[in-house]
């Protein structure tokens, strides 16, 4: 690895599609990046659509993220910014009196990602873009008639960015629509880098996953839970957005079909949070949970320190969303400190430490609810696992790897290679 002692310190101009401090694990990477980046002397500034309401006046105002104006995208705290002539103009007024730009960084698949390349194009900057999204499988499971979406995404991406040939017609091409003005794509993990070079996204695509904050995971993996986290019955953690693709409501259903005696926390909330608490309010009437079945409790959003020692202190992490998650953070998350995951998504496997996890036999209710009755099994037997190689996976040593690509397309040498601002 390079010798950075000497190197001098970049501005990076990270895009995103949401807000730094709305819910979503591309939000977390974000942020982990920006704070372990600025430790070592560098600038980070975050563009994307502004907070919403009441959520806009709930922080400090930070020279560090440049808000952009947004349309409310449904009923959550999410919006989208247009991209168009008059927010390039703007955009470029909020970098006027900052530092000059050295690298673009793209965490964004949409708007985000649009205006950041037209804005390395203006400006003749290289572009790292960091693909979090399988774009084909979130819109299929979020939006009505996908491919029209998908084919609606690809002609905006054509006009605005002013490409050439036909409109893309599919996730894959449309993502090949970006990465065509990149010089590095990373991916957090080697299941979907893999993916997106069989497609033909980008040719060679570095792995590195989004880590944990070092500080906050060394205390917790130091001192153990206290006995006011850990009682007799086995704890069960999930955590994620309330929308269809994370498979929440499968999930309870699971819970309720395999009749163990668990304490369920669910963390997150979303657009099917009424829909979670009538399942298990219907499905658990009068004193079912008092009776040595299943207890729910619903926590809503933590800070992301809480949801590390919530981790922690959980005997199970359950994973359920197939086919949706590029990285899976939470599973990460939990290896390092010690918590074993129920996986239903398979793929994810690949990049955890062995003996940290369950595989699902299968994508049903009842395969999720089998699993989930072995892991408590197990745990009643006593087995435990010990924090697993959390060195590999703390943030540190993440923000090392996308340096070490920083440098690369900024070198002199890498100029006349990178086709940044050659759209």
């Amino acid at each position: 690895m390079a010798d950075r002692t000497q190197a001098p310190s970049l501005h990076i101009a990270v895009f995103a599609d949401q807000h730094p401090h709305t819910l979503g694990g591309m939000q977390t990477s974000v942020l982990l990046q920006q704070r372990f980046l600025e430790r070592l002397g560098h600038r980070v500034t975050i563009v994307a659509p502004q907070l919403r309401g009441a959520a806009r006046g709930g922080l400090p105002q930070s020279r560090s993220v440049i808000g952009l104006p947004g349309v409310p995208l449904g009923p959550g705290e999410y919006s989208l910014s247009l991209p168009r002539r008059r927010l390039d103009e703007r955009l470029d007024r909020a970098f006027d009196d900052r530092l000059p730009v050295d690298v673009v960084h793209i965490q964004a698949d949409f708007w985000g990602a649009v205006i950041g390349y037209r804005f390395a194009q203006r400006h003749g900057l290289p572009v790292v873009h960091t693909m979090h999204n399988r774009v084909d499988v979130g819109l299929a499971a979020t939006v009505p008639f996908p491919h029209l979406v998908q084919r609606g995404f690809g002609l905006a991406q054509r006009r605005l960015m002013k490409l050439q040939g036909p409109a893309p017609r599919d996730a894959w091409t449309y993502l090949r629509g970006f990465t065509d003005a990149a010089a590095a794509v990373t991916a957090p993990s080697t299941h979907f880098a893999a993916l997106l070079e069989e497609h033909n996204v980008f040719e060679r695509i570095d792995v590195i996953p989004t880590g944990l904050d070092d500080d906050v995971a060394r205390s917790l993996i130091a001192v153990p839970p206290g006995p006011e986290t850990c009682g007799e019955r086995p704890r069960l953690v999930w955590t994620g957005r309330f929308s269809p693709e994370k498979r929440l409501l499968p999930f309870l259903e699971a819970v309720v079909e395999s009749r163990q005696g668990v304490d369920v926390h669910v963390f997150g909330d979303g657009g099917q949070r009424a829909k979670a608490e009538a399942l298990v309010a219907r499905s658990l009437p009068g004193s079912a949970s008092r009776a040595g079945g299943p207890r729910f409790v619903f926590r809503g959003k933590v800070p992301y320190e809480q949801m590390l020692a919530e981790l922690a202190a959980a005997d199970v992490l359950v994973q359920t969303s197939i086919g949706f998650e590029t990285q899976g953070m939470t599973v990460f998350e939990a290896a390092a400190l010690g918590t074993p995951t129920i996986l239903s998504d398979h793929r994810i496997a690949a990049d955890l430490p062995g003996g940290s996890f369950w595989l699902t036999p299968d994508d049903s209710v009842s395969g999720l609810a089998e699993s989930i009755s072995v892991a408590v099994a197990q745990i009643g037997a006593g087995l435990r696992w010990s924090a697993t190689e959390a060195g590999q996976l703390m943030q540190s040593r993440q923000t090392a790897k996308m340096l070490d690509v920083y440098r690369r397309v900024t070198a002199p040498e890498a100029e006349a290679g990178s086709t940044a601002g050659g759209l």
